[in-house]
């Protein structure tokens, strides 16, 4: 499966999942319902990954931590917050970079409009 197809099953699992739930909940409770709802689609997933990275030679081992990863392709990183801000763009693309993956997935659920707050990231594509 490549990752356009994996990230309509993403989507299609995070329209459930917000659906069903709503907003307001902690990011915790959406990771946990989402991974539920992938793994009913078939998927394979990880989630709080610990992702080691090298630094000018030196494997620094617990360097950050992926929400989630399905089919060791795309990273998913999940917000409850008011509103997403850049940094929270540049955090995900930082991933993609750090682990060599082509896509990410942002999303908040704390929103009144999901549809708008599911943002895919692409490795080397900077906006």
């Amino acid at each position: 499966m490549n990752e356009n197809e994996i990230s309509f099953y993403i989507r299609k699992s995070i329209f459930s999942v917000y659906n069903e739930l709503g907003p307001g909940l902690l990011e915790k409770v959406y990771e946990k319902v989402l991974v539920h709802e992938l793994e009913s689609n078939g998927l394979s997933v990880k989630t709080q990954v610990h992702i080691p990275i090298e630094y000018k030679g030196i494997v620094i081992d617990t360097s950050f931590i992926a929400d989630i990863i399905v089919e060791n392709k795309v990273i998913i990183e999940i917000k409850s917050i008011p509103e997403i801000s850049n940094v929270h763009h540049k955090q995900l693309l930082t991933y993609l970079k750090l682990t060599d993956f082509k896509l990410g997935i942002l999303v908040n659920f704390n929103t009144d409009y999901i549809d708008k707050n599911i943002i895919r990231k692409i490795n080397g594509i900077i906006d």
